[in-house]
């Protein structure tokens, strides 16, 4: 499978472990964050809402769009959350239960390049299918800034990206549950 767009990276912060990516699109800052922040834009290619103030500190709600929650038999339609940073047009991280995603938006002669970087600390997904998720996501939020029409959410399926990021996770030295190989070994 050749991804359309470079796989995001395993990275580690002590114990932490987390997955970044970076993508450069052809478009102005504020037009990337209106499509990071705004309810309507995420509806295009994040699976779920985030309700509430925008600003740090605040407590928000964090909703899977209803036809996300069927497909997925998510059992927890509704999770918690809270905005760490709110800093426009620049940076914007939050957290979602325990996991804090933070995009990084950096002015380029080209347009804009992102950087999105998530901190994980429930691996029940298997940290492949998370990083194949987060990598589906960004493709769909370059199809959105790029056409305003991008395919359904809903359709796209990370599948093919999973043996990619299996690879990549293993190269990283990591099994699925993001614990060290060596220590699994020992």
């Amino acid at each position: 499978m050749n991804p359309r767009h470079p796989l995001g990276a395993v990275v580690r912060d002590g114990s932490r472990t987390g997955l970044r990516y970076e993508r450069l699109l052809a478009h102005p800052v504020e037009r990337v964050w209106r499509a990071l922040t705004e309810s309507e834009q995420l509806r295009h290619w994040f699976p779920c809402d985030i309700v509430g103030p925008r600003e740090a500190g605040a407590t928000v709600s964090v909703p899977f769009w209803p036809e996300v929650a069927a497909k997925y038999s998510i059992p927890e339609p509704v999770l918690a959350g809270e905005i760490i940073t709110w800093d426009p047009p620049r940076t914007f991280a939050w957290r979602w239960v325990t996991d804090v995603v933070i995009y990084e938006l950096h002015p380029d002669a080209a347009g804009t390049r992102l950087v999105l970087t998530t901190w994980i600390d429930d691996f029940n997904a298997g940290l492949s299918d998370t990083a194949a998720g987060y990598h589906v996501c960004l493709d769909q939020l370059i199809d959105l800034v790029d056409t305003d029409a991008p395919a359904p959410f809903i359709e796209q399926d990370p599948t093919p990206l999973l043996s990619p990021y299996a690879a990549l996770v293993h190269d990283a030295g990591l099994a699925e549950d993001g614990s060290s190989l060596d220590s699994a070994r020992d």
